[in-house]
C-alpha cells in the first residue's frame, strides 16, 4: 500500500485525459459463477453472497478446564498473561494501564471492562517491536513462535515464516491509545479475534494482521483525533481474513488489503483519504455492503475504493458518497510497481513486476455526490462495471450499463 503515490494517481481526475483507456465491453464478459452471467439482468438484483463468518468462530470452546483471572486497576495485565495457562480467560477491570502486552499462549481470552491501554514510560521489546518501522512499538502483540521477519523496507516488515502459530486468541473491550507503531498487532497467529475495541491514534496502524490465518477483526472503532497519514486496519495474512462491522475514521487509508481472498464487508469508513485500498497483485478480494462516507477535506486527493493492480476483486453492494477534491468513488488502475524511489510499495517489492488491474467486477454499488463515481484507467479489457447507480464515469459509458 503506497499512500503518497495513490494521491499522485488521483490527480488524473483533475485532467481526465491522459493515457489511452480500454473501456470494458460486453465482448469480454464471462460468467464468474454458474448462477450469474454478467450480461443478465439478474445480476442487478441485490447480492446475497455474504461471508457469514461461520469459519471464523471462536476456538475457545476447544479448551476444557479454563480459569478466569481478574486484573484490578493499577495491577499488571502482562503478569496475569504470564501466569495464565492456555485457554484461560483474563478479565481486566476499568482503569488506565501503561503497558505493552504480549500474548503467545493458545486460547487466551483477554477481556477489557472499560480498560484503557497506553504506552509505558519505557518501551518493552517484543516480536512486534520495529514491526512497522524502526523504533516503533505495539500496544498488544499477539504472536506465534519462531516468527521470521524480513528487514523493514516500507510500511511494515513482511512475515516470511512462522514455526508455530499461536491459536484462538481473542482481545475484546479495550481502548488502546497512541502507540508509536500499531495499537493491536497480530503476527503469526491462527483464528485470532479482535472485537469491540476502541483503537485511537495508532502511530502507523490501528491494527495490523500479518503472517496469520483466519483473522477476524470485527466491531471495532478505529479513529484518530485529526487526519493521520497512517492506516486504520491492514491485512497482510498468509490466508483468510474477515474485516467486518468496523467504524474507521480520520486515517490516510481506512482499510488496506494485502491478503488474497480477504473478506471486507459491512464496515463504515469516513473522513479518510482512501477508504479501501487493494494492493497490486492481490487476488480474489470481496468488498461488499460497506458504507463509505465523505472524504476528509484536508486530503490532496481521495477515493472510496482503489483497486491498484488488483486481480479478480469483486466490489458489490457498497454505498460510496462525498468523495471530493480530485476524487473518485471507485478508482481502478494498473501499477508499474517501481522497485525504488518514493512510490515503492511493499506489495510491489514482493511482486517485482507491473501489476495490471484485471478480471475485477464492480456491480450493484450506489454512488452519491462524488467528483467522479467510477474511474477506470487500465490496459486490461476484462474488468466488468455493471448495474451500478452512478452518474459520472471515465470512460463515459460505464454508468449506462
Amino acid at each position: 500500500m503506497k499512500f503518497t503515490s495513490t494521491l499522485a494517481g488521483l490527480v488524473l481526475l483533475g485532467t481526465v485525459a491522459a493515457s489511452p483507456l480500454s473501456s470494458p465491453d460486453d465482448a469480454g464478459l464471462v460468467a464468474r459463477t454458474a448462477k450469474c452471467q454478467w450480461k443478465d439482468k439478474q445480476c442487478c438484483a441485490h447480492g446475497k453472497d455474504d461471508c457469514n463468518g461461520d469459519e471464523y468462530k471462536s476456538g475457545s470452546d476447544h479448551y476444557g478446564y479454563r480459569h478466569t483471572i481478574y486484573v484490578k486497576s493499577h495491577k499488571s495485565i502482562q503478569r496475569a498473561i504470564d501466569k495464565a495457562s492456555s485457554g484461560d480467560r483474563i478479565v481486566v477491570e476499568a482503569g488506565i494501564y501503561a503497558e505493552q502486552l504480549t500474548i503467545d499462549k493458545d486460547g487466551i481470552e483477554l477481556i477489557g471492562k472499560r480498560a484503557v491501554l497506553v504506552p509505558p514510560k519505557k518501551a518493552v521489546k517484543n516480536r512486534c517491536s520495529g514491526l512497522s518501522g524502526p523504533k516503533t512499538e505495539a500496544g498488544i502483540c499477539v504472536t506465534g513462535k519462531g516468527v521470521k521477519l524480513a528487514p523493514f523496507a516500507v510500511e511494515h516488515r513482511k512475515v516470511l515464516s512462522v514455526a508455530r502459530p499461536v491459536e484462538d486468541v481473542s482481545v475484546t473491550g479495550f481502548e488502546v491509545r497512541k502507540f508509536s507503531g500499531i495499537n493491536i498487532a497480530i503476527v503469526g497467529a491462527k483464528n485470532a479475534h479482535i472485537t469491540k475495541n476502541k483503537l485511537v491514534d495508532g502511530g502507523k496502524y490501528g491494527s495490523l494482521t500479518a503472517g496469520s490465518y483466519k483473522t477476524l477483526i470485527s466491531d471495532n472503532e478505529v479513529s484518530a483525533a485529526a487526519l493521520s497519514g497512517s492506516i486504520g486496519v491492514c491485512m497482510d495474512n498468509f490466508s483468510d481474513v474477515l474485516i467486518t462491522k468496523n467504524h474507521v475514521s480520520n486515517y490516510g487509508v481506512g482499510l488496506c488489503v494485502q491478503t488474497d481472498g480477504a473478506e471486507v464487508q459491512y464496515n463504515k469508513v469516513k473522513n479518510c483519504c482512501v477508504a479501501v485500498y487493494v494492493d497490486p497483485g492481490v487476488n480474489g478480494v470481496k468488498i461488499r455492503h460497506n458504507y463509505i462516507g465523505q472524504s476528509n477535506p484536508q486530503c490532496p486527493g481521495a477515493s472510496g475504493i482503489i483497486l491498484d493492480g488488483a486481480v479478480d476483486t469483486k466490489v458489490s453492494d457498497n454505498i460510496i458518497e462525498g468523495q471530493k477534491n480530485k476524487a473518485s468513488g471507485i478508482f481502478v488502475s494498473d501499477d508499474e510497481c517501481p522497485q525504488t524511489g518514493p512510490s515503492v510499495s511493499l506489495s510491489c517489492l514482493v511482486l517485482k513486476r507491473k501489476a495490471v488491474a484485471s478480471d475485477n467486477v464492480i456491480i450493484r454499488n450506489t454512488f452519491r455526490n462524488n467528483d467522479f463515481d467510477v474511474f477506470v484507467n487500465t490496459t486490461a479489457k476484462d474488468n466488468v462495471v455493471k448495474c451500478n447507480h452512478c452518474k459520472t464515469s471515465f470512460p463515459a459509458n460505464l454508468c449506462s450499463k
